[in-house]
């Protein structure tokens, strides 16, 4: 029996509808009500592994071997799918910041779909664009169950692709968004002019000068950074019933985890995370809390500050699949500040990957490659 599979290159993705945020946003929302009845499997001995993550060392006795570097790393992400979806794949990728002086992007991604029953291929694809997307497309369905209906305002912290990504699901959610406060001290200027052509009936683009400029007054707060820098929040900064979404890193004032609803996309993925920084930290997060965020590079760590303080039970921290489900109440109150944490999964790569095949098949898209004519055995 014959074997093969589809490859679809970026530019077959893009004719394919990747980038149609709209359908994104709702395949996503899919996949959280999927993660919250069980009908999924990711990596790990409880199967809600991020991922398995190789750091290259900082030094080596071996000619040839990668070492550290800024945002350097290989990750493997695999993952089963139910509902509508009904596929197990994997996204890999490659990551180092000097690849864009190669002019290449700093993260190189594939994903590979296979057949739940038999783990044969079903296609390979060009994975920066599904990826980005299905990332823009959380804080879109955050937005969705957790902003005010109300909202106007969004602050997007960081231009990078993911937070444009981030943008473009928040407004494909909040079709009443009026303005736009941006805070990039590299790429703002570029960015609120690329935003103004895509969003032309937007009310206003405003570029602003610090993190506390963007943020207040702001009904919706993305930030998405990357780097050696990581943006404060402050509460005192926010305007009553502000939503917070962090798909990165940050940095938040003490109080406002106490003073705020805590909203996880998979709170055990959270945990894990939490428990590897206690690990690399001897269990003293305290004396050593700045090292512990950087470690746990999430909402979690202030998670965990806020629990050991009595300001926060973890059982209190709710999940956005619930939310989505009916299950928990997302907000409670126009005035509710709601922080919402996210790490990225797998299963959302192959929900996202998944639609992006099945149409490219509808339009004769790609290439069939074989593996196989018939099965060669020893």
């Amino acid at each position: 029996m014959s074997l093969g599979f589809l490859y679809l290159s970026q530019e077959d993705v893009v004719a394919a509808g990747a980038a149609n945020m709209e359908v994104c946003v709702d395949a996503i929302e899919e996949t959280f009500s999927l993660l919250d009845k069980g009908d999924y499997i990711m990596g790990g001995a409880d199967g809600n592994s991020h991922g398995c993550m190789l750091y290259p060392p900082k030094e080596s006795p071996f000619p040839g071997m990668p070492l550290a570097g800024p945002d350097r790393r290989f990750m493997a992400m695999p993952a089963y799918l139910g509902g509508s979806f009904q596929m197990a794949g994997v996204k890999c990728y490659g990551s180092n910041r000097e690849n864009v002086s190669r002019g290449l992007p700093r993260s190189i991604l594939m994903i590979t779909l296979m057949d739940k029953e038999t783990g044969a291929p079903v296609s390979f694809m060009s994975g920066n664009l599904i990826s980005s997307m299905r990332t823009g497309a959380v804080p879109g369905v955050g937005a969705r169950h957790l902003a005010n209906p109300d909202s106007e305002v969004v602050a997007i912290i960081g231009c990078g692709v993911i937070g444009r990504s981030c943008l473009r699901g928040i407004l494909a959610a909040m079709p009443g968004i009026k303005q736009v406060n941006i805070y990039d001290p590299y790429a703002g200027e570029r960015v609120a002019e690329q935003i103004k052509g895509e969003y032309p009936d937007l009310f206003n683009v405003l570029v602003c000068n610090s993190v506390e400029e963007a943020v207040w007054g702001t009904d919706i707060i993305n930030v998405a950074t990357s780097g050696d820098v990581t943006p404060m929040i402050e509460y005192k900064w926010l305007k009553p019933g502000a939503l917070l979404s962090f798909p990165a890193s940050i940095r938040l004032s003490e109080d406002l985890v106490a003073k705020s609803t805590q909203v996880a996309d998979n709170f055990i993925m959270h945990k894990e995370w939490i428990d590897e920084g206690k690990v690399i930290c001897n269990g003293d997060i305290y004396a050593n809390k700045e090292r512990f965020i950087k470690e746990v590079d999430d909402v979690a760590a202030y998670w965990q500050f806020a629990v050991d303080k009595g300001e926060l039970k973890f059982e209190d921290i709710k999940e956005l699949g619930a939310i989505v489900n009916g299950k928990v109440k997302g907000r409670t109150s126009h005035d509710e500040i709601i922080v919402f944490g996210q790490g990225g999964m797998p299963i959302e790569d192959v929900a996202w990957s998944t639609v992006v095949y099945h149409r490219a098949v509808e339009k004769y898209l790609g290439v069939y490659l074989p593996v196989w004519e018939s099965y060669y055995d020893l």
